[in-house]
């Protein structure tokens, strides 16, 4: 018997972990507040624009990932692919746990622009295991430069042991499908059965299309390196977005402290507390940077036009992005209800794509 946790619950806990951080994480860096006044008068306009180009070069380059890890014959255009993650970016920023939300409404437009359903929920796989293991490489490429130079620090061994299991449950994941999948196949039925909702058959579809196009990464190398420097693109350029925005204020920050304090405020971001980490980043990334001889005025300034560039403004721009997906070409097109592992023998006409046809002949549909 599962037990079922209210809504009203849920919301409450998550607003007082969020007044929680904001109390103890992201106030305290706000005593440096009046010398950031006096900063603000000398900012420099034309690296703001440059920060925020940057940014928008960013989300480019993740719609790009998203491109390189789908199967060729499903591939929308790279607008559409943009447009559908700008959504879901702006819908993660919005609600706590989003992520989920997200993930849910944009495996509904990949589906409503022809992707078949196990090919977006392998290539969401897919994209988000190798995007988590180019930040925590980041992450020990800067604490390889920094520690010979600056000496050791405690939360350098919490970021090494987080990363160190990030990428040893990656490997492990890559091996257990590419080499093992029929006995991971019978262990994701075994699961399935005892999961209210979920279809074993459902859920070995999805395992062996993940397990089919791990080893198309594998065999097609250029193709491997295509998504790795596009994963490397999108963290480099959003990293570098963070630096042009503390250089505007007057401040150049050194590589090893930009790629220690970004991938440190990434990777914890990643524990779905706040929305789109929001109080978390900012509270690590401005003591970080301090530590990296940053002002504290500059680190806040800096930081905070760097999250309204980040986290901020994706969120109107992507409900300009969802309008402009359900008034074009996808207007006609009914967005899914179900998602792949439900009930995989019985799907709607309407939502089946080709490559689905093509790839599962004996689906039914209604």
């Amino acid at each position: 018997m599962s037990l079922r946790v209210p809504m009203w619950l849920r919301r409450g806990a998550s607003a007082i972990v969020l007044l929680l951080v904001i109390e103890y994480a992201l106030l305290p860096q706000l005593a440096g507040a009046r010398k950031a006044l006096e900063t603000l008068s000398g900012v420099e306009a034309a690296y703001l624009v440059v920060g925020l180009l940057l940014e928008a070069a960013s989300l480019l380059a993740y719609a790009m990932l998203t491109r390189s890890v789908l199967a060729r014959e499903d591939r929308p255009s790279l607008w559409t692919l943009t447009r559908i993650d700008l959504t879901s970016l702006g819908v993660s920023h919005m609600l706590p746990g989003g992520a989920a939300t997200a993930s849910a409404l944009r495996y509904r437009l990949q589906r409503s622009a022809g992707i078949g359903a196990s090919e977006a929920v392998s290539a969401a796989a897919i994209q988000g295991a190798g995007s988590a293991v180019v930040l925590n490489v980041m992450l020990w490429i800067g604490l390889l430069i920094s520690i010979p130079t600056r000496g050791a620090n405690p939360i350098y061994g919490t970021a090494a042991v987080v990363g160190t299991l990030v990428i040893g449950a990656v490997f492990i994941g890559v091996v257990l499908l590419t080499r093992g999948s029929e006995r991971t196949v019978r262990i994701v039925r075994a699961i399935a059965r005892r999961l209210p909702g979920v279809s074993p058959s459902g859920a070995e579809n999805l395992v062996r299309t993940l397990a089919d196009r791990l080893r198309v990464l594998g065999r097609d190398r250029p193709l491997l390196i295509r998504a790795t420097l596009w994963a490397a693109a999108n963290w480099l350029l959003d990293a570098a977005s963070l630096w042009v925005f503390l250089y505007a204020y007057g401040h150049a920050t050194a590589l090893d402290g930009l790629l220690i304090a970004y991938g440190l405020a990434n990777v914890l971001a990643a524990i779905p507390i706040t929305p789109g980490g929001l109080g978390i980043i900012e509270g690590v990334l401005v003591p970080t940077l301090v530590g990296f001889s940053t002002t504290r005025a500059i680190a806040l300034l800096g930081v905070v036009t760097w999250r309204l560039a980040n986290f901020w403004l994706p969120i109107p721009a992507s409900a300009l992005a969802y309008l402009s997906l359900r008034t074009g070409p996808l207007l006609h097109r009914r967005l899914p209800a179900q998602r792949p592992w439900t009930n995989p023998n019985r799907i709607n006409e309407e939502t089946l794509s080709e490559a689905d046809r093509v790839r599962h002949p004996t689906l039914k549909c209604d």
